[in-house]
């Protein structure tokens, strides 16, 4: 598996995306099922990024995500991804102004909500990894936001 930090044409927004290849984010672009999430353009480039290190030899591997189908394994259409991602981005810009940001606090506030020790409420932040399996370990819903955001601090 690769990340590619990409950047639509369109708005220049930056996201990043996983491919099994280089030549699979080639195909994959040629065919046009690659688009912002943002936007929904579909003029996508790869953007200026830093290298990755290697993961250690003692790491646990990560699966490839399915490829998303519809019945059988006919491939979804590009239109109907476009419109499935705009749909996500709009409920995600939606519901964002209605919780609250908790920068890298998102583990212990979400894991003393769960334990009753501070009130319910929609939060949203940053967590790692391996912060995010021990909630998942315990029973604590956590999901990644599935548009990046800038954190509040990082925006003029």
């Amino acid at each position: 598996m690769i990340v590619f930090d990409l950047c639509c044409a369109a708005g220049d927004h930056r996201f990043e995306a996983w491919f099994a290849s280089s030549e699979s984010f080639a195909e994959q672009q040629q065919r046009g099922l690659i688009a912002c999430p943002v936007c929904g353009d579909g003029d996508i480039k790869k953007a200026v990024m830093a290298p990755r290190v290697g993961a250690k030899s003692n790491s646990r591997a990560v699966s490839a995500p399915a490829t998303p189908t519809t019945s059988g394994d006919t491939p979804l259409s590009p239109e109907l991804v476009r419109r499935v991602v705009a749909e996500i981005a709009a409920k995600q810009a939606e519901l964002l102004p209605q919780s609250r940001w908790v920068g890298r606090e998102f583990a212990d506030a979400a894991r003393a909500m769960h334990e009753g020790r501070a009130p319910e409420d929609l939060i949203h932040g940053q967590a790692s990894p391996d912060e995010v399996q021990a909630l998942h370990d315990d029973g604590i819903a956590a999901l990644p936001l599935l548009v990046p955001i800038a954190p509040p601090d990082a925006v003029n």
